[in-house]
This record gives C-alpha cells, structure tokens and sequence, in this order.
C-alpha cells in the first residue's frame, strides 16, 4: 500500500480535496493509497511553513515504514510551500507546471516532494495528470 502525504494553504484547500478523492488513480497499477491529510480544511489564511513542517515530519516518518510515500504541497503559486520546504535536510521539492516538470524532476532530480500551485488556472484534470506523471516516474540514478 503507498502513502499520500498532502498539506496545503488555504488558497489549495479544492485542489487537495479533488487530488485525495482521486487517490486510488494516482498508479499506474492501481495500488491503494492510504492519506494523511495535514491541512488546511476551509479558505480561512494560515501560516504555510506550519504546513510544510507537518507534511515534512509526517513523510519522513512514513518513509520507514512504506515502500512507497508521496509528498504534495500545495499553496497558490507553489513558490512558498517549494522554497520553505526545501530547508529541510534530505527533501527536494520541485515546484510543478507541465508535465515535463513532472518527469524530469523525479528522473533527473530525485524529487521527493512535488508542489503545485492552484491560482493558475489550470484545470483540476491536468494538474492531476501532473501528479500522475510524478508519482509513477522513477529515479536514474547517477
């Protein structure tokens, strides 16, 4: 079984939903996915460091006890939840806008922790797709 890690800020709250209630078409070979959803809940302002460092925290603990853990931050622009979540030791977050962004980071990259942005008026099914991409592409190595 893998494990969905999600948080956003308040700006995310319709893309977290929709991505969650999609959890089971995240693999390419249907594995179930079990979620930890960190927040927010509602459209009411929060700090997203708080966010990042409860998404953060609860992936790494994860990682030792699932095969396989996926990590998504979502804020408005991606930017913030990206750049503050990359301040932790041993997590590259790649902030996301197409879908070759969502290969090569994880191929190229090794990104563990994928950040979307959901002011930028992309249709919920694409940027699923995204998340896809991401969640099924692996490492190369070297």
């Amino acid at each position: 079984m893998a494990m969905l890690v999600i948080g956003c800020d308040h700006a995310g709250v319709e893309l977290k939903n929709n991505i969650i209630s999609r959890r089971d078409e995240i693999h390419a070979g249907g594995m179930s996915v079990s979620v930890m959803d960190m927040g927010c809940f509602d459209d009411k302002s929060v700090d997203y460091p708080d966010i990042v460092d409860k998404v953060i925290d609860s992936y790494k603990l994860n990682k030792q006890n699932h095969e396989y853990v996926l990590g998504i931050l979502i804020c408005g622009t991606g930017l913030g939840m990206s750049m503050s979540a990359n301040k932790h030791k041993g997590i590259r977050a790649a902030l996301v806008t197409n879908p070759d962004l969502a290969e090569f980071s994880r191929r190229h990259n090794d990104a563990n922790i994928l950040c979307l942005g959901a002011r930028g008026n992309v249709h919920l099914d694409v940027i699923f797709a995204w998340v896809k991409i991401f969640a099924n592409t692996e490492f190369e190595g070297g």
